[in-house]
């Protein structure tokens, strides 16, 4: 055994080796895509990993290596999980003979999601054992634990860290390589009766999943997963909580007489008489968790089949906020009003004057800046809508490009077009998808556009990355995460085989010809198709940044409010070039009226 001063993330994953994984799929997404990263980057040579297409695939994949004996990993958020959902559902009857472990990050806040959903409500759906952990050092022990309850039991196990516990660092002790486990599969045995879903499997499999959860319940009150902390000074009051928020309730109560504190740690199957236990003779419990109050009403109900008279309050008696994440302070103000504690002081940082205001923003010379811009000239004074996606091009809605519509998960922009044009006829209708996600779930919408007729312009915004979580591949860059070098698959082709008859592509920073292709191709009836070819700015060597001739430069700030550039400021009272931000791309020369604006691209 040994220190390192490890990420969560980086925690989980090195906890998933030492447990012998042997493969690792899943589909980028904050706050869970270091985990595969660093799964990757300590491969010995005998992990397999993967980024699949999508969550969904990469659930299918994890089941059949689990299938074979493997032990198998699964990662993504929690939006994630919804696309995955389907397998999920049947995985959970069908069961697996390796451990198998999905991981699946919350994020509380949100600080980076559409949602704030809660995937403990997802392991009681689907009756999936789930793991809670409450710090960096937990979840690198807890994930082991894990594989042994998924192996044992043979089912897949959720386990459900949050963003604070993700992100968090600390110094923690791992175990050296030579105390890893050595997973060997067997390999894929036939058995219909077992790997085949049928009505009569599943019933069979439900009264077995009832029976083994049943079991789990009282499994985890005897595990140690689950602590319960006494109370001192004869204190009748009790706060139930978990993950990082446990921790912030330690910090609460540190040095002050303290109610009792249980930490649930498996909030399915619950540890039901675990939490007899740290009921009886209270008068009042708390609960603090993140997000819903699924350990309150789990208590409610105890209190109700045991006749137990404690009054269980948090989210559902308004105690505790409904919405957002926990902090130290929120936490602290919560317990010391249920304790009747002093109200704690506001920090002497809360007085300091507020941080100007950053709202988020395409980076400076980012294409696709160019691509909205293109489309939204091309479109000026015609009656259109503009549906986007997940992806950085969701900041396209931002001002002064105001090209972002409707945004509702990924994908979902490619449909939703259909069905504003088949209402509103008479409006140009556009489907705006980044290339990873063209992917991983927009396919499917343009095969549904061409047998349906829908009458559509589908832009591709082709910056040859999946640049929102960090620079992952897909199947459009031509290497995979193994480090292996394939042959990239074609967008164009791939729409032209489904059935799309026009599709062009252009340089999004080639500003003219950019506009002209949309114009042509927009015209057109039917479903059609433009991808706007030009890399991340991130990944590309800078030009020479622009400059602002003064002597040209009539200060209309067309440059400012057409584009919003971050590398474009007002200095003086007059529009300048922000050297240290501009890449040099040249959209704001060709924007110039004045012709004031030299350098970059398009330097002599």
């Amino acid at each position: 055994m040994h220190k390192e001063f490890l990420m969560g993330n980086a925690a989980i994953a090195k906890g998933a080796l030492a447990a012998g994984l042997n493969v690792v799929s899943g589909y980028p997404g904050t706050p869970s895509t270091e985990v595969l990263e660093t799964a990757a980057k300590n491969n010995n040579g005998s992990l397999y990993v993967e980024w699949s297409v999508n969550e969904k695939a990469a659930l299918e994949l994890g089941a059949g290596a689990a299938y074979c004996g493997a032990r198998s990993m699964v990662t993504m958020k929690q939006v994630g999980l919804n696309v995955a959902s389907d397998p999920l559902m049947s995985l959970a009857y069908i069961g697996v003979k390796g451990g198998m472990v999905i991981l699946v990050a919350d994020d509380p806040g949100p600080i980076s999601s559409q949602t704030e959903q809660d995937t403990r409500h997802f392991a009681a759906y689907s009756k999936l054992p789930c793991f809670d952990p409450s710090s960096v050092q937990e979840a690198y022990d807890m994930i082991q634990r894990a594989f042994e309850y998924s192996e044992k039991y043979k089912t897949p196990v959720l386990f459900r860290p949050t963003t604070r516990v993700c992100h968090g660092y600390a110094s923690i002790t791992v175990k050296d390589e030579s105390e890893y486990v050595i997973n060997k599969p067997e390999g894929f045995v036939k058995d219909s009766s077992k790997w085949v879903i049928f009505p009569r499997l599943s019933y069979n499999a439900h009264i077995h999943i009832e029976e083994r959860n049943a079991e789990l319940s009282q499994v985890f009150s005897d595990s140690g997963l689950n602590v319960i902390l006494k109370e001192s000074g004869g204190c009748r009051k009790g706060v139930a909580t978990h993950g990082i928020s446990y921790t912030y309730t330690m910090e609460a109560v540190r040095g002050k007489a303290a109610p009792r504190i249980f930490k649930v740690s498996t909030p399915f199957p619950f540890p039901e008489q675990q939490a007899v236990e740290f009921l009886r003779g209270l008068d009042e419990v708390l609960c603090i968790e993140e997000l819903d109050p699924v350990i309150e009403r789990e208590l409610t109900y105890i209190c109700g089949k045991y006749h137990l008279d404690t009054r269980i309050r948090g989210k559902l008696t308004r105690d505790v906020k409904t919405a957002g994440e926990n902090t130290c302070a929120s936490v602290l103000e919560n317990i010391s009003d249920f304790m009747g504690w002093d109200k704690p002081e506001k920090a002497a940082a809360e007085a300091a004057p507020p941080l100007p205001v950053r709202p988020p923003v395409l980076c400076a010379g980012c294409p696709h800046r160019a691509s909205f811009y293109a489309v939204k000239e091309a479109m000026q004074g015609k009656k259109s809508v503009f549906c986007g996606d997940i992806g950085c091009y969701t900041l396209g809605n931002a001002m002064p490009l105001d090209m972002v519509d409707t945004c509702l998960c990924m994908g979902a922009g490619v449909n939703i077009t259909q069905g504003i044009g088949r209402i509103d006829t008479d409006t140009g209708c556009f489907a705006f998808v980044g290339d990873s996600t063209f992917f991983a779930s927009a396919i499917t919408g343009a095969v549904n556009a061409v047998y349906n007729q829908a009458n559509m312009t589908l832009v591709v915004l082709d910056n040859s990355t999946t640049a929102m979580t960090g620079h992952q591949p897909h199947p459009g860059t031509g290497r995979t995460m193994m480090g292996e070098i394939v042959e990239k698959i074609s967008i164009e082709q791939v729409l032209k085989g489904v059935g799309v008859k026009t599709v062009e592509t252009v340089d999004s920073l080639d500003h003219k010809a950019a506009v002209e292709c949309v114009k042509r191709v927009s015209a057109q009836e039917g479903v059609k198709a433009i991808i706007f070819k030009s890399p991340c700015a991130v990944l590309i060597k800078p030009e020479k940044p622009a400059f602002i001739d003064n002597d040209k430069c009539k200060n209309c700030k067309k440059c400012i409010k057409a584009l919003g550039c971050p590398g474009i400021v007002m200095k003086n009272g007059r529009p300048a070039i922000e050297q240290s931000l501009c890449t040099g791309c040249g959209l704001c020369s060709q924007v110039c009226p004045f012709d004031a604006i030299g350098g970059g691209k398009n330097a002599d």
